[in-house]
């Protein structure tokens, strides 16, 4: 595995309010990295840090161990960094095929040829069938976005994140409003999308998370708690105080 981004003691001040102070973690390629706490602990800051949508009052991000940190959101998302929104970000009027066609294309933009037919620039439609193809969606290119399930648009929203060509993911909560079935068919998907990537997973539901996560972190009132490997934190006397509770942490 290899290092890729590093959030470097990151902080974000609101006025007097610090949402995240000196927060510090790493995503490689290859392992899954959690990021857990309660409703305000401020993982929504730090994803928004990584992301370029939230500047930072101090520290550093680095992708590949290039300081990043003044880059947009747009510029990051063009050297590979992808990111998913708590709530579900597609054309619902389009088919699940151009939803990731047009994220394919957002890569090699070609204004000068706006009167060219879409479908003959391969590469964004072999892009595009691949990504729907790993995000377990083959066989549903041609179906409108707004008439999937939940579940599977929320596996459309990641599939046009790896049209972009990302090799970072920042998922920001793909399984809310899931049921079981659904919830499986998603720790499936990011179980697979886990060899090639590297992922930050910010979510509220702990089986999925024990059940996929390589590594944790968690967050409490902006500040890392603890990070390690999901047998130490779910061990860890001071994240049952604060956010697992007894008796999620003594549970398979």
């Amino acid at each position: 595995m290899s290092e890729m981004l590093v959030a470097d003691k990151l902080t974000r001040r609101f006025g007097g309010l610090a949402a995240n102070q000196e927060v510090s973690l790493s995503l490689q390629r290859g392992q899954l990295h959690a990021l857990l706490g309660p409703n305000g602990a401020g993982k929504s800051t730090c994803i928004n840090m990584l992301s370029g949508d939230l500047a930072p009052t101090s520290g550093r991000v680095l992708l590949g161990g290039r300081d990043i940190t003044r880059l947009t959101s747009y510029q990051r998302s063009m050297i590979g960094i992808g990111r998913s929104f708590q709530r579900t970000n597609i054309f619902s009027k389009f088919t699940a095929f151009e939803n990731c066609r047009l994220a394919a294309q957002s890569r090699r933009p070609r204004p000068w040829r706006l009167l060219t037919n879409a479908l003959r620039f391969t590469d964004a439609v072999d892009r595009a069938k691949t990504a729907l193809e790993l995000a377990g969606l083959a066989g549903r290119e041609d179906i409108v976005a707004g008439t999937l399930s939940h579940g599977e648009q929320r596996q459309l929203e990641i599939a046009m994140v790896l049209a972009t060509d990302a090799t970072v993911l920042l998922l920001d909560e793909p399984l809310a409003g899931m049921g079981a079935e659904e919830s499986a068919q998603m720790v499936e998907l990011l179980r697979r999308l886990r060899a090639d990537h590297a992922i930050l997973l910010v979510e509220h539901d702990m089986d999925a998370v024990f059940a996929v996560a390589d590594r944790i972190t968690v967050l409490v009132n902006g500040q890392v708690l603890a990070s390690g490997e999901p047998e130490a934190i779910r061990a860890n006397a001071e994240v049952q105080r604060a956010y697992l509770g007894h008796d999620e942490a003594v549970h398979d």
